[in-house]
């Protein structure tokens, strides 16, 4: 059995040397307990914009069985690698889970190696990038509670505003707010009595349709009032883009397509995909980017 002083982490870099007087590194959390809203199409979009703009990122991907995050960087590896290409790849982490089979002793290991390797993480970084998984995990919930930063992509639609609170299906009114709003709540809650610092909770429309007008109000006019109630901004999203599937297998971002080496053609649609990722960390105002220009 595994104790909490040697439950071990893996890294597929070797850790930086902290810099004196250097700030902590700001924890963005993307996350949400549904598959298919685009997490980790934000998470890699994201660090990659990050380290494009000069800041050292490091990545956690949580979802420990899907494990998109951590492909999609290691195809980027293999990619950069086989044409010889220089491309921003972020350090990484990779948290194990306890194997004991009593939970109070597992979470107690989990929360122990958790709370070492961020400290050290938050040394070494600008920024840590965490893509959490689609279900509760006690890892997603460590993360939440340690977030700076919640992003929360959904779809446009009330099948994912279900994450988020109750719909009455007759009038559209908004009612109690779902298990995933309560969880990021009590996180906040946990935040602010340990640290004092509040967490950023940023929820991103996703595939918004230009089709279902009406539908397309309702879902609009739902999130005002549910943010107006458990205190979350409302960021644009990413349009539906077959460019991102695309994508994955060879471990590229929109920020990539210019390289040498890339055989997608750069097109008017990137471009304003590329104005969607800007104008989401426009919205995020994430402090140690005050100021900076965007190189994309």
């Amino acid at each position: 059995m595994n104790s909490p002083a040697n439950l071990q982490v893996s890294r597929t870099t070797s850790p930086r040397t902290p810099q004196a007087g250097a700030r902590e590194a700001h924890v963005i959390v993307v996350g949400n307990e549904k598959g298919g809203a685009g997490k980790s199409t934000v998470a890699i979009h994201l660090a990659i914009a990050l380290m494009r703009m000069g800041q050292m990122v490091t990545a956690i991907d949580l979802d420990l069985r899907q494990a998109s995050f951590t492909r999609h960087l290691e195809n980027r590896t293999r990619w950069a690698n086989t044409r010889g290409v220089d491309l921003p790849i972020p350090d990484q982490a990779v948290m194990r889970t306890s194997l004991s089979r009593d939970m109070d002793v597992a979470e107690a290991e989990e929360r122990a190696a958790w709370e070492r390797e961020l400290a050290s993480l938050k040394a070494r970084s600008d920024f840590i990038v965490i893509d959490a998984p689609g279900h509760d995990t006690h890892y997603s919930r460590l993360a939440h509670a340690s977030a700076d930063t919640i992003i929360t992509p959904v779809n446009d639609s009330f099948v994912d505003f279900d994450l988020l609170a109750d719909v009455d299906p007759e009038t559209f009114e908004v009612g109690r707010p779902s298990v995933y709003s309560e969880m990021v709540w009590n996180c906040r809650k946990q935040r602010v009595a340990r640290d004092k610092k509040p967490i950023d909770w940023v929820v991103m429309r996703n595939r918004v349709s230009t089709l279902d007008a009406r539908n397309t109000r309702r879902v609009a006019d739902g999130l005002r009032k549910l943010s107006e109630r458990i205190g979350f901004r409302i960021a644009p999203g990413f349009s539906e883009r077959v460019i991102y599937r695309e994508l994955f297998p060879v471990g590229l971002t929109l920020l990539d397509l210019t390289e040498s080496g890339s055989a997608i053609p750069f097109t008017m649609s990137h471009v304003a995909a590329r104005q969607e990722l800007r104008d989401l960390l426009i919205v995020l105002k994430l402090p140690p980017l005050a100021g900076k220009p965007f190189p994309f």
